[in-house]
């Protein structure tokens, strides 16, 4: 009998623009308030202990839901979802750019988060069952883990420049053109693959221990940050977070329809690929912040010169993303992509350890931000495409929203922990050298680079455990081996090469 051979969809790299560009709005958003955030505080009269909920609604609100709007996408269909996800977050974020005061903008930072766990999820696994041949997907997974890793970068370099030329609001202002031609381009383009949803009725326990679980513990750690790790409120919600997410995986084992089935989970490649990427991520958040400070305050540069000094990271996440990762994909493993791709990267972070107050910027911040850059576009390439790679098309979606889940929970896990770090460091170096200091705005700043300079260090071991990570738990072949002899040591076929995993015919 003659072999089915898959319908390939010819609107598919027309897709891939407007999957991409919203992949790109929801990843710049998490950067391009904070570089707004200054100026937002002073218009609103937002206090100091408040103005760090313009970052947190936003993650808790994503973090928490991510879950369950990948599942929302695999029942209610990806495309739906999809487009569901631009409109309310282009609402959001009109809300948010319009706000009259401190109140609603915070709402507004928690809307966004809540439609933002709608797009995300279904962006990813959109791309997932639409590029199924291991060439053309190792491309657009390429482009898609370029997004991924340079978006961050590239929301403060355009949040200095709506900032310094236009004012705070347009950070938000911006995001509406963004949704309206990704959104109108989704309805006229994507084609999503018949016979892909996952018809079986929502989990609602499971919504619910995992939502508030990863609420708890994203708070846990935003709380640590500012009350310290030892405060009662801080321990008491990390303390509910392992509760109800060991009651979640309780749970996802019995019922007959999980929110997150564990065999999602329970592949040691996919396993391997969310823990070395949550890790990774740890690292690159809180470097990100301490660079911003550093380069302003120590440096005195401009929000638009701060934003510009990050692009040559953006140049390298493209090249190591497009140009590296996906012309190696298909020709060796991907943990040897990933792995030297965070030891690269840990490199670049390794030199930038040694900034001080008169660091030149071309002779080590440059040259540490290329590294950078490139070593996280080659290990985010691959780390993309393995993220969904074997899964049954019905699972694509919760596939999907654990990827952003590792890098939501990971984001505001390296913010709060890199900071706690500096923030002893520069207390502890304030103090041993206060009596022979000259001047004490020198002593400030001298105390602020070191702990940045302490914080970094810690990233640097932070992504070498990652690389560590993907070099022992992902031992998947090549994408289209195809062969036994690239069979995955533990025998799971779906963990294996791309052309192996069955692919639904698309719908016309």
């Amino acid at each position: 009998m003659p072999e089915t051979v898959p319908t390939v969809d010819p609107r598919r790299w027309k897709a891939l623009i407007f999957i991409a560009l919203a992949q790109l709005m929801v990843v710049l958003d998490a950067t391009i308030v904070n570089i707004a955030l200054p100026s937002a505080q002073k218009d609103l009269r937002i206090t100091d202990a408040n103005r760090q909920w313009v970052i947190t609604a936003y993650a808790l609100a994503f973090g928490g839901l991510l879950l369950f709007g990948g599942r929302v996408a695999d029942l209610w269909g990806r495309k739906r979802t999809f487009i569901t996800g631009l409109a309310g977050f282009a609402l959001a974020s009109a809300l948010g750019g319009a706000a009259a005061n401190e109140g609603v903008l915070l709402g507004a930072r928690a809307l966004q988060g809540v439609f933002g766990a709608l797009l995300a999820p279904s962006a990813l696994s959109l791309l997932a069952v639409t590029f199924t041949e291991a060439r053309e997907r190792a491309k657009a997974f390429g482009i898609f883990g370029a997004i991924a890793g340079g978006g961050g970068a590239v929301g403060l370099i355009l949040g200095g420049v709506l900032t310094e030329y236009l004012n705070w609001r347009w950070t938000f202002f911006v995001n509406i053109p963004f949704a309206v031609v990704a959104a109108t381009g989704a309805y006229l383009v994507i084609r999503e693959p018949a016979g892909s949803r996952n018809p079986s009725r929502l989990d609602i326990p499971g919504v619910v221990l995992a939502t508030l679980g990863l609420v708890s513990l994203v708070y846990g750690f935003t709380r640590a940050e500012s009350d310290g790790w030892l405060a009662g409120p801080t321990l008491g919600l990390f303390a509910a977070a392992a509760v109800l997410l060991l009651s979640f995986v309780r749970v996802e084992s019995k019922v007959k329809a999980p929110l997150l089935p564990l065999r999602v989970v329970s592949d040691r490649n996919r396993a391997g690929v969310y823990a070395s990427l949550g890790l990774a991520v740890i690292g690159m958040f809180g470097l990100f912040l301490f660079l911003t400070y550093y380069l302003q305050i120590v440096k005195h540069y401009t929000p638009v010169e701060t934003g510009l000094a990050f692009l040559p990271m953006v140049a390298g996440m493209i090249t190591g993303s497009t140009q590296i990762g996906a012309r190696l994909m298909t020709r060796i493993r991907p943990r040897l992509l990933m792995a030297p791709g965070f030891v690269v990267a840990a490199t670049g972070m390794l030199v930038l350890t040694q900034i001080d107050l008169d660091t030149s910027y071309p002779a080590l911040i440059l040259p540490g931000f290329l590294l950078m850059g490139l070593g996280m576009g080659t290990a985010f390439m691959p780390a993309m495409s393995l993220a969904t790679h074997g899964v049954e098309p019905r699972d694509a979606g919760v596939a999907s929203a654990m990827v952003n889940t590792s890098q939501q929970v990971g984001g505001a896990i390296g913010t709060a922990l890199l900071n706690t770090i500096a923030a002893s460091a520069t207390t502890a170096y304030a103090t041993s050298h206060a009596a022979g200091a000259r001047s004490r705005d020198l002593l400030k700043l001298q105390s602020m680079v070191h702990g940045y300079s302490t914080a970094i260090w810690w990233a640097v071991g932070i992504l070498l455990l990652a690389g560590a990570i993907a070099f022992t738990l992902i031992n998947t072949g090549r994408p289209g081996a195809g062969s036994p002899a690239a069979s995955s040591a533990d025998g799971e076929r779906a963990a294996e090469g791309a052309d192996e995993v069955p692919v639904p015919v698309l719908a016309h």
